[in-house]
């Protein structure tokens, strides 16, 4: 039986997450990612500043069909 996540191991799923979700959707606003992983809007906000730390080309757009977005050179490499 493996152990309890703890919030470190939850917050490191919930990037990788919330980056394979953009990948497929191609954007999606902070509201609807954080419905889909059932955290606040306010910790997918901190989790998409943790991203960008992390040198993840993540960038808005404000209004309606806005969201999230990854520039379209981004490439998740596959040794990951």
């Amino acid at each position: 039986m493996l152990p309890p996540k703890g919030g470190d191991a939850m917050q490191t799923e919930r990037l990788f997450s919330i980056l394979l979700i953009l990948l497929q959707t191609g954007g999606m606003t902070a509201a609807d990612l954080a419905k889909r992983l059932s955290v606040s809007v306010r910790t997918i906000y901190r989790d998409l500043d943790a991203l960008s730390l992390a040198g993840i080309p993540l960038y808005t757009i404000k209004g309606p069909g806005g969201g999230v977005r990854l520039l379209p050179e981004f490439v998740l490499d596959r040794l990951l």
